[in-house]
């Protein structure tokens, strides 16, 4: 629970001084700068904290939420890797490597699709809405594996199946994530008896700690 709350309040600093820090670069770089060789690579870097923030920040808030941990933890450790790399390019020390690009690319689509999910995996919806969770999993990926595969592969061809079948599934992401707070909101009191279920379980599990933690002392005194 520390780590996770660590985690968000890193993210949550980060992006209100990188959002702070970015109004003023921006206004002084409108009002006297000339957008030359200093000025867009700072308001690129800002801008990059800014967004690695905000996807660390729904990981974080799911790892706190302890219903998934591999996730939101990969997707924190893509958030900062697609950060550097970023800032890498930015500041042109690779920028003159295709595959470090692709490379870069590749991480920020894969800490986005996991940021994502984890932003979608703190609704609760109750059992009749569960298939979106499936469907929303679904297509992200999906959306992911073709766009990574455009970028390395990079088809050749007059074929535009690839690009109608990403239109689709962004469609449908599009649907279900604006769809996803809304059945949150109307699913039944059943998603509440999970909860108190939940609490129980977790309450229970504490109980057998504390039991054997005093096991532990009783033996030590005897």
């Amino acid at each position: 629970m520390t780590e996770a709350i660590n985690f968000r309040r890193i993210f949550l600093i980060a992006l209100i001084a990188s959002v702070a820090i970015s109004a003023v670069l921006g206004i002084g770089v409108i009002l006297l700068g000339n957008f030359g060789y200093i000025d867009v690579p700072v308001l690129m870097t800002t801008f990059t904290i800014t967004v690695m923030s905000i996807c660390g920040l729904a990981c974080g808030a799911y790892l706190e939420m302890e219903r998934g941990r591999i996730l939101p933890k990969v997707g924190i450790g893509l958030s900062l890797i697609a950060a550097l790399m970023a800032l890498l390019v930015i500041w042109d020390v690779l920028d003159d490597f295709e595959e470090f690009i692709k490379s870069f690319v590749t991480a920020t689509i894969l800490a986005v699709a996991c940021s994502h999910i984890s932003l979608l995996s703190l609704a609760r919806p109750d059992r009749r809405f569960a298939w979106t969770r499936l469907a929303a999993w679904i297509c992200i990926w999906s959306l992911s594996g073709i766009l990574i595969f455009i970028i390395w592969v990079e088809p050749a061809g007059d074929s535009d199946l690839i690009y109608r079948i990403l239109g689709v599934l962004g469609i449908l992401l599009a649907s279900i994530t604006v769809l996803t707070p809304v059945l949150h909101k109307l699913s039944s009191d059943q998603s509440d008896v999970e909860k108190i279920d939940a609490e129980i379980a977790t309450l229970r599990k504490r109980i057998e700690e504390l039991e054997e933690r005093r096991a532990n002392l009783e033996a030590e005194n005897s």
